[in-house]
């Protein structure tokens, strides 16, 4: 299992990619191997920094590091010996089997989508995050790969979204959302409206509009959104998140007899701020590219970064690509003909 790791990709890498990486070698599956890309000369110091032996890595050399600043076209045209280039470069030849990053999630869309190509029924690849809700996992796709979509293109997101939920999270005909500011058909832009009769009229499991709150309520396994609502959707809930555990933890420590319960109730706090926490979630799989690419927080913990080296595993194991292929191809005459009424 070999996986080319964005060693220039994140906020503080390399030094938290590093870390991370080899808390996956020892913490991960056996089996496991990682092609650390970037500067050598800098992934070699955080090496030594942390006390690893040599060789511990594989380092594949890329002189070039696209920061959280630079357009994705550029990184595309100018920049082809970039980190993120060479991970995926990688992984078109065979080298490796995935990709995982934690740099600019919109450059690694487009190198991954370049390089490795669409599946047939893809306009635009997308990214997905499973959210921790009260039935289970709720998938939210796109969550800040695509800003602006077409009503088209949300209809594949469903698609997608779907495949993936039953394919890899093991989910029985997902119930698929259309994430909008109310439930009657009625509600959303000129866009939102047209995808609801598109996702009404497809095969999908779909039960209509669901509001922000649902993303946790279990109503829907799949929600269905552009990237701009769904990554704003992401960061409130990882905002949300810390700032509970923050409250709770000032509050039960504020007396005595808040200490002697927390003490009683160690295990279950323990369980649910694990449950909330990110960082055990890995990175949100690129869906719709011919390939597995996963893309992490940039502020991602060394923890995370192992998250996501495990995760990429799980998906080349559990058939990403291939399961999504199926999915689609189910739905092709559905697409094709969505397309051509679009244009």
């Amino acid at each position: 299992m070999r996986i080319a790791l964005d060693g220039m990709g994140g906020d503080r890498a390399p030094a938290v990619v590093v870390e991370g990486a080899l808390k996956a070698l020892k913490e991960g599956p056996s089996d496991l191997e990682i092609v650390l890309v970037g500067r050598p000369e800098e992934l070699k110091a955080e090496l030594a920094r942390l006390g690893a032996a040599e060789g511990a890595l594989r380092i594949h050399p890329a002189s070039q590091a696209a920061g959280m600043q630079d357009a994705p076209s550029h990184v595309v045209r100018q920049m082809r010996d970039s980190s993120i280039r060479i991970c995926f470069d990688l992984h078109k030849q065979g080298e490796v089997q995935a990709v995982v990053s934690a740099g600019n999630s919109g450059a690694t869309m487009a190198v991954g989508m370049v390089v490795m190509g669409r599946l047939p029924e893809v306009d635009r690849p997308a990214l997905a995050s499973a959210l921790p809700g009260l039935k289970g996992p709720t998938v939210v796709i796109d969550v800040g790969a695509n800003v602006d979509c077409s009503p088209l293109m949300l209809l594949q997101f469903g698609y997608m979204g779907a495949a993936y939920a039953e394919k890899v999270l093991g989910i029985k005909r997902p119930a698929v959302g259309l994430l909008s500011i109310g439930e009657e058909d009625v509600k959303g832009n000129h866009v939102v409206k047209l995808a609801h009769e598109y996702l009404k009229n497809s095969e999908l499991n779909f039960v209509g509009n669901v509001e922000g709150r649902d993303l946790f309520s279990g109503r829907a396994s799949v929600v269905v959104c552009d990237g701009f609502v769904g990554n704003v959707c992401l960061k409130v809930s990882e905002g949300l998140a810390e700032a509970m555990m923050t409250l709770l933890k000032d509050n039960v420590f504020a007396s005595l007899r808040g200490k002697v319960g927390a003490f009683m109730l160690k295990p279950a706090l323990k369980s649910l701020a694990e449950r909330l926490d990110y960082s055990s979630y890995g990175g949100a799989p690129l869906l719709g590219i011919n390939g597995v690419g996963l893309i992490c927080h940039g502020a991602s913990s060394p923890r995370a970064i192992a998250s996501a080296l495990a995760a990429a595993a799980e998906c080349v194991r559990g058939g990403l690509v291939s399961h999504l292929e199926e999915g689609l191809a189910q739905f092709r005459g559905r697409l094709l003909g969505e397309s051509a009424a679009a244009e």
